[in-house]
């Protein structure tokens, strides 16, 4: 049964795949049918109809990039976490793009029409529209997010600061919707007017959902709060969280939560933390390797404290296998999910942890226990990874060894950038095939 769920969840988002492309095509094809035969007769009006097509695709893909980030439940069920933050990435060059194609493009197509510079044709505009400004001030916030959206800026950031700039983009949506609908001449007619409308109220619906509605739901239902912090190998912890109900939680191992702990310091901050066991009806876990200065402070939190929860998110189950068997692959951190959705997984699972050295090791034990329970096998491989073991582990040929039929199953990934990038050119080496292939890499 396990497998078909898994090829059901990619017939889920090869139907949202299709639904994306299908409303960007009509979204362009309301200017086609607003545009009458023959009215490009000259180049200002050439440039101003290129500016036009490029704001309504830079619109549309805003829209769909701020979707797939809602965090509304259903979204996150069909398509999975990682897809989504995929997709959401993979938007941010074309909106950026689009969005400054647009702005040119308009400006010089005025500007040619009106018969000015590019730079008095601006000023004018910026002078009598207010709805110009606002527009202008979107483009500015995007810019600015895409910079920090570039991997060696965002690695350099800290994740407040990255969260915080991200939250301006709801700010560019509501200045781009104020400037589509007052001045966007291709939006003027009944039907283009209802489709974009009904284009934000499904955005905005979807994003008070998931960002408001539904954690306020379950943090009234389940009253969660700390009860213990256990420390495990190393500098990592892990946290007990209990709560009411817990049985009725819809989590599943493998999942996450955006935990806020409710101290003095740190009741402003939200972090994503997996969960590390399966959820039962007296407590969850989710192990922490401090990495600054936020994450070390939760090591001292006390027994009692309140904990506000979002979520669960992701799709790192167990259900979105499409084969029988299973090999799992962890690094440092990364065996937190690994560790929980092992308890889901079939028969005859393959893991393999990578640590730096034995003492590195987490929930040995418990790894140990439930591979003799399940007929799993454990392969720890510890060390430099300049070391003999470790530096062939991630090539087709030590992947191979460990796990002879690689191929034939679905592997799932979770780790530091370095572990998921050397297993991934080793798989793919392998040709195993894409959808046989969950990531939950740690990125914000």
């Amino acid at each position: 049964m396990e497998p078909a769920r898994g090829l059901q969840a990619e017939g889920n988002r090869s139907l949202v795949e299709t639904g994306f492309w299908v409303l960007l095509v009509a979204s362009v094809a309301l200017w086609w049918f607003n545009t009458p035969s023959g009215s490009l007769t000259d180049e200002a009006t050439l440039f101003t109809a290129v500016g036009r097509v490029t704001g309504m695709v830079s619109g549309f893909l805003l829209l769909a990039q701020v979707l797939v980030m809602s965090r509304v439940g259903w979204l996150e069920d069909w398509a999975g976490a990682d897809h989504l933050m995929a997709w959401h990435r993979q938007l941010g060059a074309p909106v950026l793009v689009t969005v400054l194609a647009h702005t040119v493009f308009i400006v010089y197509g005025y500007a040619l029409s009106a018969r000015m510079t590019v730079k008095a044709q601006t000023l004018s505009l910026l002078n009598t529209s207010q709805d110009m400004v606002d527009a202008f001030a979107a483009t500015g916030i995007l810019v600015v997010i895409s910079l920090t959206a570039v991997r060696a800026v965002r690695r350099r950031m800290r994740y407040e600061v990255w969260y915080a700039l991200h939250l301006t983009a709801y700010g560019a949506l509501l200045l781009g919707y104020g400037h589509q609908l007052s001045t966007g001449t291709d939006l003027q007619s009944p039907v283009a007017r209802a489709y974009w409308i009904a284009l934000y109220a499904l955005v905005i619906t979807c994003l008070v959902g998931g960002r408001a509605v539904e954690p306020l739901w379950l943090n009234l239902r389940h009253r969660l709060r700390v009860a213990a912090v256990v420390p495990e190998a190393q500098d990592m912890f892990s946290i007990y969280v209990s709560g009411r109900k817990l049985h009725k939680l819809s989590a599943r191992p493998g999942q996450f939560f955006r935990w806020r702990f409710l101290t003095g310091e740190d009741w402003s901050q939200s972090h994503p933390f997996s969960l590390s066991s399966a959820p039962n009806s007296e407590w969850l876990r989710l192990t922490v390797n401090p990495i600054g200065d936020h994450t070390t402070r939760l090591r001292s939190l006390k027994a009692g404290t309140r904990v506000v929860a979002s979520g669960p998110f992701g799709a790192f189950t167990a259900g979105r296998r499409v084969r029988k068997r299973t090999l799992l692959i962890a690094g440092g951190s990364g065996i937190a999910p690994v560790r929980a959705v092992l308890e889901r997984m079939p028969r005859f699972t393959a893991l393999i942890y990578r640590a730096g050295s034995a003492e590195d090791i987490v929930f040995r034990d418990e790894l140990d226990c439930i591979a003799h329970d399940r007929d799993c096998t454990v392969h720890y491989v510890t060390g430099s990874r300049h070391d003999p073991g470790p530096a062939r582990l991630f090539t087709p040929e030590g992947l191979v060894e460990l796990v002879p039929d690689v191929t034939l199953r679905d592997v799932y990934l979770c780790g530091p950038p370095g572990l998921i990038a050397a297993a991934l050119s080793a798989l793919k080496e392998l040709r195993v095939p894409e959808r046989q292939i969950h990531l939950d890499p740690f990125e914000f």
